[in-house]
């Protein structure tokens, strides 16, 4: 089986519900996965998966060398369908360049032909996860009631060796990572929010860990200026920088984003705040410590479980204050650890 994903970060995650429910099907059936050269480190810690086809393809054009490459890597390795992920057309053709006998996804594009197992109805499902897992069950079956939840797995002794590395060797301060990075207008917590959350924990004796991308880096400089010493710019990258830090955290504070999921995935306590967005469409599937929504407007929240991000798109994530975020966090601290 390959699985043909969406090239998000937090959808990347979302997969590995498919991945469990494929191998508590046929556990002997061997699972692989395409990823970009980003999301790649993630299906490392995904239990399940045996393989992953690195291939990076470009955004508003075909790539047909790529999709050539990645076809003839398809091809020697017997798959006998590939569930495709994304309605888009190029994201079926080199499944279909590889002839994988069995090329499942939704109406989208004119890709009669590229895809064989045509399904339909993907607009009437109301979250990613039922899209997605649809296309691992037979034709009109029923979606399960509760999906698999994702799983990611960070060995021990690579975490302590990544820790030692860097120079982040536990000293008995709780780690408190924050994730100001978001795709998508009004997403991002504001980094002066962020900056101020900084000085109230290490004030309070916690060490702080900002990480993301390249494109983060300045709001991590303005949080570590606020903040102290006792805070560390991770931001860089390698992804997988992110997903040991993450795993060796006490409590995670993230926007609405790719972090967000990996961080629940791992197991880390995580607190999340959304914006204008609907918490119920797109929070994780793993239980997280706390979502913390603008306050008032109950009634647009209410609207937001039969009308989506419409309903919602008009909050900023500036109206989650930033002692709503200090409490949760100290909540956490306060409540009984649990084994990850």
């Amino acid at each position: 089986m390959l699985i043909v994903p969406f090239v998000w970060i937090g959808d990347f995650v979302r997969c590995h519900s498919v991945v469990r429910l494929l191998r508590s099907e046929d556990p002997d059936r061997p699972v692989d996965m395409v990823s970009s050269t980003l999301c790649a480190p993630i299906a490392d810690y995904m239990p399940g998966v045996r393989k992953v086809h690195i291939s990076d393809q470009p955004r508003k054009r075909l790539g047909w060398a790529v999709q050539q490459d990645l076809a003839a890597r398809l091809r020697g390795e017997d798959y006998g369908q590939a569930l495709v992920m994304s309605r888009k057309w190029k994201a079926a053709l080199a499944p279909w360049l590889a002839g994988i006998q069995r090329r499942t996804g939704f109406a989208g594009e004119a890709r009669f032909g590229l895809i064989n197992d045509m399904r339909w109805g993907e607009r009437a499902l109301p979250r990613m996860i039922d899209q997605m897992g649809a296309l691992a069950l037979p034709k009109d079956a029923a979606l399960p009631q509760d999906w698999p939840l994702p799983q990611l797995a960070v060995p021990a002794d690579e975490l302590a060796l990544w820790r030692q590395q860097r120079s982040l060797v536990a000293d008995g301060r709780p780690v408190i990572t924050l994730s100001p990075g978001a795709v998508g207008a009004g997403k991002a917590w504001p980094a002066g929010h962020y900056a101020e959350l900084a000085r109230a924990l290490t004030a309070e004796g916690a060490a702080v860990w900002v990480l993301g991308g390249p494109a983060e880096t300045a709001t991590a400089q303005e949080i570590a200026k606020a903040g102290g010493p006792q805070v560390r710019d991770l931001t860089g990258n390698d992804l997988r920088n992110a997903i040991l830090a993450l795993a060796a955290a006490d409590v995670a504070v993230t926007n609405d984003s790719g972090l967000m999921h990996i961080s629940a995935a791992i197991g880390t306590p995580t607190v999340a705040i959304f914006g204008p967005t609907s918490p119920w469409h797109w929070k994780p599937l793993n239980p997280v410590a706390a979502i913390l929504e603008p306050e008032g407007d109950a009634d647009a929240r209410q609207r937001a479980r039969t009308e989506g991000n419409k309903a919602v798109s008009h909050r900023q994530t500036a109206g989650v204050a930033v002692h709503s975020v200090l409490k949760a966090v100290r909540n956490v601290l306060a409540s009984p650890r649990r084994p990850r």
